[in-house]
């Protein structure tokens, strides 16, 4: 008898193709016996051209996915005649070729075991590219493509049995169809004619592809119906949740409640491959298939329905799934198909080495150990805004915690973003945590230099404007400023903005770049609070210019938010929100700069031309006129760079410099914090590293635009701008800065040894200052280390019962009276006194009179028993003393969640940031200045 065949067409918005098809349709050579065309509440034109077509049956239906939409059309269509009746499962974007019916039932009608038959899918333009052609899957279930997006040259016409064909134009026995109950409901879109055929080699049925027949497919099975295609992020969500619903449905009874169990943690590990993938849009997608496989409700069904038709066992198709070798490989060549088709420019660039990066980095590390030589051997840093770091890299892990504060008086809250910073910086040493910052000290040179210039070979291809940007950045004023005030919040931000530069320029186009910025904008922020406005401004005016990486340039913010998140609430809780922008660690009160020193860079007056001019009896012009003139060629470049070519990169550059030059000088406004009796603003240096980086990036646009004396105007630039930093340079090596070279000690070894048996014990000091006033500081175990310092205890408001209680204490210990101060010493648990030591300058004059006069008092304080002069100050201890005993303190519930949640996403961005994929290729410039350039070719994942 004569195969009878059914043709159903289904469609959804289909109008694009739908004329196509109902022509490929009606041109068959072999024509169906019968046409059911269903329309699944088209809001288009589809119904109205449907209708023109002269079907066996015209069915409206509801909008239902592919199976359901066949199974209304049986409903309406003629019933079957024999056994060797067959569907013919069409959507509206398939138009076959006029011979592929024919074709179709040739394969089968030789074949009377064949249930299913598949036709080669070719794309609807190009005929010559195969789409889809039969499909498999992996021992765990993972569906695997035999053939996608390949040129069609025969080379698979030869094997005909697979183990699945897509549901696009599958011709199927009508009698097979109905015994199997159609597509499963859990699978409207991905793996439908997969499971299907599956189950018809369970139920003893073969399936076949047919090379002869070719039909033309415009959309994906997941995209039936949509007006839109599904992105990446969608196909592979329906993917995945097509693949755990056919886990649940496949396995053993015994292990479903495993496999049920195990789809959240595997959502979890996969979410962490997805992120090292640099695929973070694929997160959701895991999750949300993860519960949409657990709670569909249709997994009992799928199950109960192929208890009932299989004959055979899962070994019958063991033969036709695909190992685990031969899936990784054809994985790979898709993944190299879609690199090579999104493929990117090469990145010129000058060679690290041979390219004067390399010898730019070793310099500047020979003028480091120059400049800072007397800085060898220390185990520490002291002067300026520098103390030690706690003596363990647990106790620096420990400081994330919010809680009591091991500073002042009272101090219970969130620590400083900051903390985390010196965390890491001081596990570089971990055997010294305090020897870290020595390091950075003797290494900031090259690090600076390292840093621009790598930053540099981003904005030009030559080598010499790199060189000029790593001299200009290593011996620019606000790092030189920082190393000789001992302001290590200032260095770090100046190290690291080369860096977030450059890895926000590649954060548009990379996750790994965007996670890198992330991590350094967060760490840039926590130095210095007081740069978040202007750089979050640059990174909101970033993401407007290329709105194709929006998500990835705002995702910088994350990090750096997810830190500072507690600390924002705790300082708006008490009033004070402009308190976040205070400086962290340590304070130290230098004079104000002038906004003319600002303008040259320079955020301190001591070390200028002006304090040099003064101390060799010069006119107060030349000091600030000489920096001037010496910075000029600076100046000038950068400002040329805007008429030169290149100035679509230059002017972003110098709005760059704008706003760091508005930071500092607004900075320097801005009253936050206090230490002893003096009111200390943010460190304006930091502004200025931001302002200094501008002009250097419009300096190398125009270095690298300028055709003529391209050399000349290099080294007059970099020469001017040494001469112009030279009193910073002399300072350090004279010994004339704040910083020296500590043992580590904040206070008197006794102390120190006391502090070891009983941590809880605590030490007043009584600081003269140089107005005649005093400053009690309470000091806590051995000392306040940088990473106990907190930001609430240096912007406190006000007084309180606590403060006030302690200055009484201090007031009566520094005069003669008959007051006790032993309750009083008692309740803040201190055991020592100490007076620091003063300068012997006349401006210290006061200092030293009240020095001696509180001295005095204290000898004659019958509570307190005088120790003696130590290197670190007077010490007296106080009589009869009693240790507290040593309390744990149990972290909160709410602290503990904070820092994992914390942990959490600084993890992810790590785990984002580490590069996995493919790297963009890098072509250096090895030729000379004026000869051609011979190019080499090298893989860089830093491009």
């Amino acid at each position: 008898m004569q195969p009878r065949v059914t043709a159903i067409l289904v469609v959804r918005n289909g109008e694009h193709w739908l004329d196509r098809t109902l022509m490929a349709l009606a041109s068959q050579t072999r024509r169906p016996d019968a046409q059911v065309l269903v329309d699944c509440s088209s809001t288009d034109n589809s119904a109205q051209k449907l209708g023109t077509a002269s079907p066996s049956q015209y069915v409206l239906a509801p909008n239902l996915p592919l199976g359901d939409a066949v199974a209304v059309a049986l409903r309406h269509a003629p019933p079957a005649q024999s056994a060797n009746d067959w569907l013919w499962i069409l959507s509206a974007d398939t138009a076959p070729e006029s011979d592929a019916l024919q074709r179709l039932l040739a394969a089968v009608e030789i074949a009377p075991s064949v249930a299913i038959a598949g036709p080669k899918i070719v794309d609807v333009d190009d005929r010559s590219l195969l789409r889809s052609y039969g499909e498999s899957m992996t021992r765990l279930g993972a569906t695997v493509k035999l053939v996608e997006d390949e040129l069609d040259q025969a080379q698979h016409d030869l094997d005909g049995d697979v183990l699945g064909v897509t549901s696009s134009a599958m011709l199927v026995r009508r009698e097979v169809w109905e015994r199997l109950g159609g597509f499963d409901p859990g699978l409207p879109g991905a793996d439908a004619g997969l499971d299907f055929s599956i189950r018809a080699r369970l139920a003893g049925f073969r399936v076949i592809r047919v090379a002869d027949a070719r039909v033309a497919r415009g959309v994906r099975p997941e995209d039936f119906g949509r007006r839109r295609a599904l992105s990446s992020r969608g196909r592979r969500r329906v993917a995945r949740a097509a693949q755990l619903h056919r886990r649940l449905v496949y396995a053993p009874g015994a292990a479903l409640p495993f496999h049920w169990l195990s789809l959240v943690p595997l959502a979890f590990l996969r979410s962490l491959g997805h992120l090292l993938a640099k695929r973070p849009g694929a997160v959701g997608g895991e999750f949300a298939a993860a519960f949409r496989a657990a709670f569909d409700g249709t997994v009992g069904g799928a199950r109960l329905r192929i208890r009932r038709t299989r004959t055979l066992g899962w070994a019958s198709i063991a033969q036709l799934r695909i190992p685990g070798d031969e899936a990784r490989e054809l994985r790979a060549v898709l993944r190299d198909r879609a690199a090579s088709a999104r493929e990117e420019d090469d990145l010129v660039r000058a060679p690290f080495f041979g390219g004067g990066g390399a010898t730019i980095t070793l310099i500047a590390a020979v003028v480091g150990l120059g400049l800072f030589w007397r800085l060898l051997g220390a185990q520490a840093l002291g002067g300026g805004a520098l103390r030690p770091l706690s003596s363990t890299v647990g106790t620096l892990w420990s400081r994330m915690l919010a809680g009591p504060r091991d500073v002042g008086v009272g101090v219970v809250g969130p620590p400083d973003p900051f903390s985390a910073v010196l965390a890491v910086l001081g596990s570089v040493t971990p055997w010294d945590p305090s020897l870290s910052l020595v390091l950075l000290w003797l290494t900031s040179l090259p690090l600076a230099a390292l840093g621009a210039w790598w930053c540099a070979t981003r904005f030009t291809t030559r080598r010499a404007p790199a060189v000029i940007a790593a001299i200009l950045w290593m011996l620019a004023p606000p790092l030189l400023s920082a190393l000789n005030a001992g302001r290590p919040t200032a260095v770090l931000v100046h190290l690291l903005l080369p860096w977030l530069v450059l890895a926000a320029l590649e954060a548009a186009r990379s996750w790994t770049a965007s996670a890198a910025a992330a991590l350094l904008f967060a760490a840039v922020v926590a130095c210095s609070p007081v740069l978040a406005p202007a750089l979050v401004l640059a990174i909101v005016a970033w993401a407007v210019a290329r709105p194709r990486g929006l998500v990835r340039i705002i995702g910088i913010l994350i990090p750096a938010a997810a830190l500072f998140a507690p600390l924002v609430v705790t300082q708006v809780l008490r009033g004070d929100p402009f308190a976040l922008l205070a400086d962290p660690g340590s304070l130290a009160a230098d004079p104000a700069a002038s906004g003319w020193h600002l303008l040259l860079g320079q955020p301190a007056v001591s070390g200028s031309w002006a304090a040099l001019a003064a101390a060799i009896g010069l006119p107060g012009q030349v000091g600030l006129l000489a920096p001037a003139v010496l910075l000029a060629p600076l100046a000038v470049s950068a400002l040329l760079a805007v008429f030169l070519p290149g100035s679509r990169r230059a002017i972003p550059a110098l709005l760059l410099a704008l706003l760091g030059l508005v930071t500092a000088v607004g900075s320097s406004h801005l009253a936050l914090a206090s230490t002893g009796g003096e009111v200390v603003t943010p460190w304006a240096g930091s502004g200025l590293s931001l302002y200094w980086i501008g002009l250097v990036v419009a300096a190398v646009v125009a270095m690298d635009a300028v055709a003529v004396g391209r050399a000349v105007v290099g080294v007059v630039v970099a020469l001017a701008s040494v001469l112009a930093v030279a009193p910073l340079l002399v300072a350090p090596v004279v010994g004339a800065i704040a910083v020296t070279p500590s043992q580590g000690q904040l206070l008197p070894a006794l102390v120190a040894a006391e502090a070891a048996a009983h941590p809880k014990i605590s030490t007043l000091v009584l600081e003269p200052q140089a107005d005649g006033s005093l400053a009690a500081v309470i000091e806590r175990g051995a000392g306040t280390t940088l990473d106990a310092e907190s930001t609430l205890w240096t912007t406190r408001q006000g007084t309180d019962d606590t403060t006030r209680r302690l200055a009484t204490l201090a007031g009566n210990l520094a005069s003669p009276s008959g007051y006790d101060p032993r309750a009083s010493l008692a309740s803040f648990q201190v055991e020592f006194v100490v007076v620091p030591p003063v300068g012997n300058t006349a401006a210290d004059a006061s200092a030293a009179a009240l020095r001696r006069r509180v001295s005095e008092s204290l000898d004659g304080t019958a509570a307190l028993s005088p120790v003696g002069e130590t290197p670190v100050g007077a010490l007296w201890r106080v009589t009869g003393f009693t240790p507290p005993a040593v309390t744990t303190v149990t972290p909160t519930r709410t602290s503990i969640a904070i820092l994992i949640g914390q942990g959490l996403v600084i993890l992810l961005t790590l785990l984002l940031a580490i590069p996995t994929g493919r790297r963009r290729r890098v072509v250096t410039e090895s030729a000379l200045p004026g000869e051609d350039p011979a190019n080499t070719f090298e893989e860089d994942e830093n491009a």
